[in-house]
């Protein structure tokens, strides 16, 4: 198995996405924007139709669309009196019908790549997707633990944040530029239909058996590296579809952290 490049290729992707969604969705679950995660990987789709209806890289267009979709929901949130779950509500149900137009317009031997997109094909990422990732995961990263007291604070209480001088606007921004560069990124690991769960799945699961945001973050990360890892190799020795057995390894783990969660009470209640 790890004699195959494309398997070498896909392990690397996933120890390099799957920690990367693991502290991302730290802060995603802690603000309740799971389903902006939603709405930005379905905003991929019009991406790759026009990417793929321009012939140009779908890994552009996905990203482009994606940063596009974010935008519009900051916008909208800013200059109407909409709620949040609404303006997701309306860009992914406009992103999902014009992903489904332009799809309409391609010819036959694209839908192998919508179908890559829409469930994922961790090994068929190239050595360029590699290296985009691997950027991408290094920026963040350094981004959260450089900024992780101003996020943190932002995360819990927005106008305190304001009283004590940090800019919460600048941070919102940057942090939703960085979460809708990983779901983009991220498609090409699980597809669009599963990733939201690679966001919040680990965390989920870290938040379990972790009392501290600073464990929480380790906890998901990792939980995020093992079960990509474990995904994968599970996925090649049964010979069934990769992205969603990555999906259900992460299901597995938070099951295993909720036993772990209960077996915890009556020794703390002794104490």
């Amino acid at each position: 198995m790890f004699e195959e490049a494309f398997m070498v290729r896909a392990l690397i992707a996933a120890l390099i996405l799957c920690p990367l969604c693991g502290l991302t969705g730290v802060y995603v679950t802690a603000r309740r924007m799971a389903f902006f995660g939603e709405t930005v990987a379905h905003g991929a789709l019009a991406g790759v139709a026009v990417g793929l209806i321009l012939g140009v890289s779908s890994s552009i267009t996905v990203a482009l669309f994606s940063v596009l979709i974010a935008t519009a929901l900051l916008w909208l949130k800013e200059k109407t009196e909409l709620m949040t779950d609404s303006i997701m509500a309306l860009l992914l149900s406009t992103s999902i019908s014009l992903g489904v137009i332009l799809m309409s317009r391609m010819r036959g031997d694209n839908r192998g790549e919508v179908h890559r997109i829409l469930f994922g094909d961790i090994l068929a990422v190239s050595t360029g997707d590699l290296v985009a990732a691997g950027v991408l995961a290094v920026v963040v990263m350094i981004g959260f633990i450089t900024y992780m007291n101003e996020l943190t604070l932002i995360t819990a209480n927005e106008d305190l944040a304001l009283i004590c001088g940090i800019p919460v606007r600048k941070y919102n921004y940057l942090f939703i530029l960085a979460l809708t560069l990983t779901v983009a990124t991220s498609v090409r690991l699980v597809g669009i239909l599963l990733v939201t769960p690679l966001l919040v799945i680990p965390s989920a699961a870290a938040r379990n058996i972790s009392r501290t945001l600073r464990k929480q973050i380790i906890t998901s990360t990792g939980i995020g590296a093992l079960c990509g890892v474990g995904g994968i190799i599970l996925a090649y020795q049964l010979n069934v579809p990769t992205g969603p057995t990555i999906v259900l390894s992460c299901a597995g783990c938070f099951i295993l952290t909720l036993i772990i969660k209960a077996l915890r009470r009556p020794s703390s209640r002794k104490a």
